[in-house]
């Protein structure tokens, strides 16, 4: 199905990764509809996924919908309130659009709703892709749980994808936006020992995946959205500084990472996980960022 023409609702319009899908979207032809937790104004959906409440009416002539919804994963130590929210905010909003789309009298064809890589866990070296069994952890049960929730949609006969996201480079927030401040100071260096593997994409390859998944129809279940090209923490810290030409000695060590952001370390600061896009691949997506050098060149320089 082409995107031109294309009734498209997406919620999370206005986060990472919406804000910069949904200019794209527009460009290509598409008539999209954000879901709001606001007073809906002209051209946007009412919803309150806490309370259970959406304006299911309005969305019944919708050609797909994309769920990119979550409270910030890396905003904030993870107390145990931080954790409830970032769990509902995936799985209770999931679960609306998933049961609301099923039961409308004209249903979308597609749900895209967003995952992580989180699923698999930490791994060590090994590789990892869509065949592979669900990790260990708070992230990877919150992944689990949020997957599960597109079960409704499933059922009902619409096509779903589960977006399993790596870690997004983009100019303007994401670890990026986290990590320019004290890299251009001079400040930047490695997490632990360097050898955990991250498995990044850019953000033009997000939109650009998005884009693709939703005219092929031939495409569904998860979906690992990551470059080809995964490198371990100690080489993203040596070519972010190379690219900003800044030294990169100010390593912080396991320990120091613990102290400073309790379980959030271990679960993203010093996890490895090498994951491959192996359904992209075989789809005959062409990642237009598939090495990390001309990825940070595009985006800072």
């Amino acid at each position: 199905m082409e995107i031109k023409g294309m009734k498209i609702l997406i919620a999370g319009a206005s986060g990472l990764v919406g804000s910069a899908l949904v200019p794209k979207l527009k460009a290509a032809g598409a008539e999209v509809t954000p879901l709001v937790r606001s007073a809906a104004k002209s051209g946007e959906i009412e919803w309150h996924p806490d309370r259970g409440s959406i304006d299911a009416p309005a969305m019944e002539v919708c050609d797909a919908v994309i769920n990119l919804a979550g409270d910030g994963i890396a905003n904030g130590r993870w107390t145990e309130e931080k954790k409830r929210r970032i769990l509902d905010s995936r799985v209770n909003g999931t679960r609306l659009l998933s049961e609301t789309i099923a039961n409308l009298s004209r249903r979308p064809a597609t749900f895209v709703n967003a995952s992580a890589i989180g699923f698999y866990g930490s791994r060590g070296d090994e590789l990892v892709d869509e065949g592979s069994g669900p990790g260990e952890g708070f992230l990877a049960g919150v992944c689990r749980q949020w997957e599960s929730a597109t079960a409704p949609a499933e059922q009902a006969g619409i096509r779903v994808v589960k977006l399993r996201l790596g870690v997004i480079l983009a100019k303007d927030g994401g670890i990026l936006g986290s990590m320019l401040r004290p890299f251009k100071l001079g400040l930047g260096g490695k997490v632990g020992s360097g050898e955990q593997v991250i498995s990044w994409v850019a953000m033009a390859d997000v939109v650009a995946a998005i884009s693709s998944i939703l005219q092929n129809e031939s495409l569904r279940g998860p979906i690992n959205v990551v470059a080809p090209e995964p490198v371990t923490n100690g080489k993203f810290t040596e070519t972010l500084g190379s690219v900003l030409s800044r030294p990169t000695f100010m390593a912080m060590p396991a320990f120091a990472a613990r102290l400073a952001f309790g379980e959030m370390a271990d679960e993203m600061m010093l996890s490895s996980t090498r994951v491959a896009p192996t359904v992209l691949e075989r789809a005959g997506y062409q990642f237009r960022f598939p090495q990390l050098r001309p990825a940070l060149e595009h985006l800072l320089t």
